[in-house]
């Protein structure tokens, strides 16, 4: 029985492991050049420029053009957390010097599209009368939409640059009808 069992087991690994997908070799570019271009056209994979060359272009969360607009639009604030696996970033708590309140950012990135709903802003505010006395309040208001616009314009305007560089490095690419 346990012979049976463990023969069980092994059958159900090895043909679990992935759905075989059968291709046409009439659909599959024989070239590499352009496999990679068929490949980036479809958004898929990965591109590691420039591996060997010192200095090389390593594109992990700073090729995501959210990840590299919200830093850029947050960086007059002090970051406490920013975690790209995650898909967070929230400032530390920061004014604007003569106030007793003191406002904290949390970015939420949902999805990796430019899109309204791939990102969630939040705000906090607190306010202290004294050092132990403090309330915290979230806020909902034009602020935190602003923050939201100022994002997806800047990543709108990284992904079109690196689409440009792109379509320079590797030769055509079909860029969006809308660029």
């Amino acid at each position: 029985m346990k012979k049976l069992v463990l023969l069980f087991s092994i059958f159900l690994l090895t043909y679990s492991c992935g759905i075989i997908r059968p291709t046409e070799g009439a659909k599959v570019p024989v070239s590499g050049s352009e496999r990679v271009k068929k490949n980036i056209e479809e958004g898929r994979g990965f591109r590691i420029a420039g591996l060997g060359k010192k200095g090389g272009d390593f594109l992990f969360s700073s090729s995501n053009p959210m990840w590299r607009a919200s830093m850029d639009k947050l960086s007059f604030a002090p970051l406490s957390v920013v975690d790209y696996g995650g898909g967070i970033i929230i400032t530390d708590w920061f004014s604007d010097g003569d106030s007793d309140e003191e406002i904290k950012i949390a970015v939420r990135f949902l999805s990796n599209e430019i899109r309204s709903d791939s990102i969630k802003i939040i705000i906090h505010k607190k306010k202290c009368e004294s050092y132990n006395n403090c309330k915290v309040s979230t806020i909902e208001n034009s602020t935190n939409n602003e923050i939201k616009l100022a994002i997806l314009k800047q990543a709108a305007k990284i992904e079109k640059k690196d689409l440009i560089k792109t379509n320079k490095e590797i030769g055509d690419v079909k860029l969006p009808k809308d660029f």
